[in-house]
């Protein structure tokens, strides 16, 4: 059974000087799409965090602050990047709670604002959990019978992903072969309203706080009663999309458009 694509889909992958998506920065990203004539393009590029990759992060990817001293900063290539993903759904391995809020938050610091309102999520990591309980090494041996020799390698993962995720569609009779299906069969069982998973959404389909004192609250219960928790929240160390998804909630409270 082939992936059947109305447009195309993106598998990419971060690697990254840490896992804080706040703080940390992005060092490489690498990106293939998948045309629905089954044609591939690639992107690939090895970025400047403009700050020092720490040592055990470097032995993890094989990144290495002389790898990227003269690689162009995401400033610089912030554009293109978003060129390529035009128009594209997307997956990855982890990349709802990981690659997909990083890659926003990192954007955003360097002024753009990449847009993924309307796009198809497919999270090969959670369909692979829900049906074998591995990790991408062994997903790839699992589904495609090969060695990932090359893992923690931005494009290496990015291939192995898109390998791993048309290999599933022939696996199982089960899933559907079209990204819609994907997306929701590859969600996680509790529903949130962001990736970082701090807003949930109660059995009404309402908003409410995932951590805190507040949890289980409905945010606008919580921002009614305590106008300064929303303050709070704009000063913390919350993503840009979780403070971007409180500030759409807040404002409807206030009948701000």
């Amino acid at each position: 059974m082939n992936l059947a694509l109305e447009k195309p889909l993106a598998s990419f992958d971060l690697e990254t000087t840490g896992v804080y998506i706040s703080k940390d920065r992005i060092v490489e990203i690498a990106i293939v799409k998948l045309h629905p004539d089954g044609t591939k393009e690639t992107y690939h590029k090895r970025i400047n965090p403009e700050m020092l990759i720490p040592i055990e992060v470097s032995e993890i990817h094989g990144i290495y602050d002389v790898d990227v001293l003269d690689a162009p900063k995401l400033g610089e290539v912030g554009a293109e990047i978003i060129a390529f993903l035009d128009g594209c759904d997307l997956t990855g391995f982890n990349l709802k709670k990981f690659d997909v809020p990083f890659l926003i938050e990192e954007l955003d610091r360097v002024g753009f604002d990449f847009d993924i309102s309307d796009r198809k999520i497919v999270d090969v990591q959670n369909i692979f959990h829900k049906m074998e309980q591995r990790t991408l090494v062994a997903a790839y041996k699992f589904y495609c019978g090969k060695d990932l020799t090359n893992a923690h390698s931005a494009l290496a993962d990015s291939e192995a992903t898109l390998d791993v995720l048309l290999a599933q569609v022939d696996h199982y009779k089960e899933i559907e072969n079209n990204v819609p299906f994907l997306s929701e069969f590859s969600s996680y069982g509790t529903k949130t309203l962001d990736f970082a998973r701090r807003i949930g959404i109660n059995k009404d389909g309402i908003p409410v706080f995932n951590f805190g004192k507040h949890r289980n609250k409905t945010v606008k219960e919580v921002f009614t009663k305590e106008g300064g928790y929303y303050a709070w929240i704009m000063k913390g160390d919350f993503t840009k999309d979780t403070k971007n998804k409180f500030t759409a909630i807040w404002n409807e409270m206030k009948g701000i458009k």
